[in-house]
């Protein structure tokens, strides 16, 4: 009878541990495969730095079938905001990375887009505002601080209008305890300037970029500068701070982008509150006269920065007074709004 019993208990303990052997290796077996898909992910992960890294030190500009990047850096107006920096654009093209003016917080929007100061060696100044070249100091030296990144091995080339290599050496002056420190103790490097003091026509060429500067109207501040920049076939134009003027619809003209200031100091049909507000107007350009130099030059797409407005912004409505004279394809910018210029022109997410 005890025997009987025994050979019951076995036969119903087997079914478990055959379950038990089942689930153990389903788990082992989950196990691998987990093991497996984080392999994969880690693989994929590691490709996908290995491809930023390259991004960073190879070759800039080109993503898909984009030859030139634009970057704004900063969008905004002597008016401080956290939302707008002071005037900045990089232009990224083949092997060339080129700044183009470099207002407040420059060095910092750089840092966001995973660029070093010392990764910038070549800057293009419009004219010479503070709003245009506050930020000269703190690139200039930054890069002495150093970074994995890179550091500037050569001098910091300029070019600018007349009055460019005073505002340099001045500034250099001014840091000259700071600069001579650095290189004491640190060893650094890129702290000197060369400074190009420019007029009307092509500045730059390298690596098959060019880039040519023009005169803009900007009142009383002479010379005022906008730039070109053309590669393989493509280009971009930046037309620095301006009123309506012909000469800019004539270095703009067949341009893939065009990067256009704007103010707007009061609504369309409203009085003037100053005469500070009119005179700022009057060397500025308005989404109206904007609109003007669009449909001179027919832009595959225009951008605006350097947007100075006296009101609201939501109530300065610079898009839609710009569509009241103009049908084509126009965007208010912001700070670290990507642009790539290829076979399309196309902003990117």
């Amino acid at each position: 009878m005890k025997n009987k019993y025994r050979w019951l208990m076995v036969i119903c303990i087997i079914p478990f541990l055959w379950l038990g052997g089942c689930v153990t290796e389903s788990q082992t077996e989950g196990k691998e495969k987990q093991v497996k898909v984080s392999a994969e992910e880690s693989n994929s992960q590691s490709e996908q730095n290995e491809d930023t890294a390259k991004n960073n030190n190879g070759t800039f500009g080109a993503e898909g079938n984009a030859d030139i990047k634009v970057t704004l850096l900063g969008t905004g107006s002597p008016v401080l905001s956290m939302d707008r920096f002071g005037s900045a654009t990089l232009v990224e093209a083949g092997d060339e990375r080129l700044l183009f003016d470099v207002g407040r917080g420059a060095a910092l929007r750089l840092d966001q887009i995973d660029i070093a100061p010392g990764m910038i060696d070549k800057l293009f100044v419009t004219h010479l505002h503070h709003d245009h070249t506050v930020g000269f100091a703190d690139l200039l030296i930054t890069a002495a601080v150093p970074d994995p990144r890179g550091n500037r091995e050569g001098d910091f080339k300029v070019w600018g209008p007349k009055g460019t290599e005073n505002m340099v050496n001045s500034t250099i002056q001014a840091f000259e305890v700071d600069i001579q420190t650095r290189k004491k103790v640190e060893g650094a490097t890129g702290l000197d300037a060369e400074v190009n003091e420019v007029e009307e026509g092509v500045v730059y060429e390298s690596n098959g970029v060019e880039v040519i500067a023009f005169n803009v109207d900007h009142g009383l501040m002479k010379p005022a500068l906008g730039y070109r920049i053309n590669y393989n076939e493509h280009s971009v134009v930046i037309s620095g701070d301006t009123t309506y003027t012909e000469n800019l619809i004539k270095y703009a003209k067949g341009t893939d982008l065009l990067i256009q200031e704007v103010v707007v100091v009061k609504g369309p049909e409203e009085e003037y509150q100053s005469e500070a507000h009119k005179n700022i107007e009057a060397y500025h350009t308005t989404p109206e006269q904007a609109g003007e130099i669009f449909n001179e030059v027919n832009p595959k797409l225009a951008v605006y920065t350097h947007i100075a407005t006296f009101l609201p912004e939501h109530e300065a409505t610079i898009v839609d007074r710009t569509k009241e004279i103009y049908d084509g394809k126009v965007v208010l910018g912001e700070d670290l709004m990507t642009i790539e210029i290829g076979d399309e022109v196309k902003i990117r997410d």
